[in-house]
C-alpha cells in the first residue's frame, strides 16, 4: 500500500515533514495574521528540500490557511485551477 495513503488514513502528517525546514520553527511564522510579513516563512520554504512534496500536499488537500511549500493560499488555489483546466483541455482533445 502507498506510503502517502497510510499516513493519511491513520490521521497523521506524511513522513517527508520530518525532513521539513519548517519543522520547530514558530508556526506564526506560517499562519500570520492577515497583513503580516510572509517573507521569512517563504524564505524557509525556498531552501527546504520537501517544498515539492509540501506544495502537492496543501494543493491536493485543499489547504486553506498558512504558507505551504512557499506559497499562500491564493497561489495554491490558482496552481488548483489551472490543473483543473488542463485536465478538462485532455478530457476534450
Amino acid at each position: 500500500m502507498d506510503q502517502l495513503l497510510i499516513e493519511e488514513l491513520m490521521g497523521g502528517m506524511p513522513s517527508w515533514t520530518d525532513q521539513a525546514n519548517c519543522k520547530g520553527q514558530d508556526a506564526d511564522l506560517f499562519f500570520p495574521e492577515r497583513g503580516a510579513s510572509t517573507r521569512k516563512a517563504k524564505a524557509i520554504c525556498r531552501a527546504c528540500i520537501v517544498q515539492e512534496d509540501c506544495i502537492e500536499y496543501s494543493v491536493e488537500n485543499s489547504e486553506k490557511f498558512g504558507i505551504w511549500g512557499g506559497l499562500s493560499e491564493r497561489e495554491r488555489r490558482k496552481i488548483k485551477r489551472q490543473r483543473i483546466e488542463d485536465e478538462e483541455i485532455r478530457d476534450v482533445g
